[in-house]
């Protein structure tokens, strides 16, 4: 584990035995059992794999006690094309999402009350919500011919909760039209919805976790792991593009953007950020550094990014070099990503971020950050940004984790 860290602010960089980056695979943590492994040696089998066009259908569900007070055609309009955009520039073109909406209302079996809709849902309850609207849609709608699928109930209806949007994660599959179901994307959002909700839970479908905590008291703070960076830890963060890492796990980032360090030594990078397009407009290539790895264990890792105001991070309230830690081993909503703290004695955006001691978080052009693993020092220098991106060197003394 990461045992201390320290911001150290400078102007000149860390010189030293210059080291030879890695292939990337050396950096690639190992998947472990635990749910939404940040590991990424391997792709789990049962998630769609979003590097190419997938088809997502939307069922809507009304209830016998409510009639809706809004179309289909509106709720679609909530959510497209903005959430598949939202992918289009995250995945650097990679992947498409298709909506492909059924234009009425099916109704369910039993008024919305009836299924207890919470977000610390009852299961027997909520196997019977599932099991009533596949069976509404089914005569109609051919499940085989989709990659995804979201249950869309009427928003207006007196039983729905907008706290209970979520992905259900199916320990029995539900076999309909000759394929198993293993996941839905269960929608109760308001009209219109909350921002990037349906991105957010769409990711979770391709085996992402959550990146906040829910805290033991009710009003505790929700965001202390990630703040505003990345998706799945806010879907109202100023910086909602997804981490490299995270780019990397989905295969919008391969090898080519990628620089791993698995040994001792220092190195130097130019950056990109992570949200800005391939400079060709596909995905990054090899002279377009995205995200560089430093391998500090066999479930452990640092990664380091730039992060500026484009793209998805259009929003964001300051730029700089971000350093967070991954860690294959622990859980969704556990703190698989944690952010280091560039300025831990400050704060920025204090009306606008969902976690403001993290919206100043990354690295400016002079500063420097150390962290101690317990095993080595790691030193992440900036020295500047031009116009080819942010310089930086990544300095390692000690012995890493993978070393011992």
């Amino acid at each position: 584990m990461l045992t201390s860290l320290s911001a150290l602010i400078g102007t000149s960089l860390v010189t030293g035995p210059v080291a030879v980056a890695a292939s990337a695979a050396s950096c690639a943590l190992e998947r472990t059992g635990t749910h939404h492994s940040e590991g990424l040696d391997t792709w789990h089998p049962d998630y769609p794999r979003p590097d190419r066009a997938l088809d997502a259908l939307m069922i809507f569900l009304s209830f016998p006690e409510s009639r809706p007070a809004t179309t289909p055609g509106r709720l679609v309009a909530d959510y497209f094309p903005e959430t598949a955009e939202f992918f289009e520039r995250a995945s650097y073109g990679t992947f498409t999402l298709r909506p492909r909406p059924v234009p009425r209302w099916f109704e369910m079996g039993a008024d919305s009350r009836a299924y207890g809709i919470q977000r610390d849902w009852a299961p027997e309850l909520r196997a019977a919500y599932l099991r009533d609207a596949v069976a509404a849609a089914d005569p109609h709608v051919d499940f085989g011919a989709y990659d995804i699928v979201y249950l869309v109930a009427d928003p207006d209806a007196p039983g729905v909760n907008s706290d209970a949007t979520k992905v259900v994660n199916l320990d029995r599959p539900i076999t309909v039209d000759g394929t198993e179901l293993h996941r839905v994307v269960t929608v109760f959002e308001k009209h219109p919805p909350d921002r990037n909700v349906l991105a957010h839970e769409t990711l979770h479908v391709f085996d992402l976790p959550d990146l906040y905590h829910q805290p033991e008291e009710e009003d505790g703070d929700w965001d202390t792991h990630v703040g505003d960076w990345d998706i799945m830890g806010s879907q109202f963060g100023l910086s909602p593009e997804p981490f490299g890492w995270h780019k990397w796990k989905l295969g919008w980032l391969n090898g080519r953007g990628i620089d791993c360090r698995a040994e001792t030594g220092a190195t130097r990078h130019t950056l990109r950020a992570v949200s800005a397009p391939g400079r060709d407009g596909g995905p990054p290539g090899e002279a377009d550094t995205r995200l560089v790895v430093v391998r500090t264990g066999r479930t452990e890792a640092l990664a380091i990014e730039a992060r500026e105001p484009s793209g998805n991070d259009a929003t964001t309230c300051t730029s700089g070099v971000l350093v967070y830690r991954v860690r294959s081993d622990v859980a969704s909503a556990q703190g698989p990503v944690r952010v280091l703290d560039a300025h831990p004695d400050s704060g920025a955006c204090g009306r606008l971020s969902v976690y403001p001691p993290l919206a100043d978080a990354p690295l400016g052009a002079g500063e420097t950050m150390e962290v101690d693993t317990g095993s080595a020092a790691v030193r992440v220098s900036v020295r500047d940004r031009t116009a080819a991106g942010w310089r930086v060197e990544v300095s390692v003394r000690g012995v890493l984790g993978t070393e011992l």
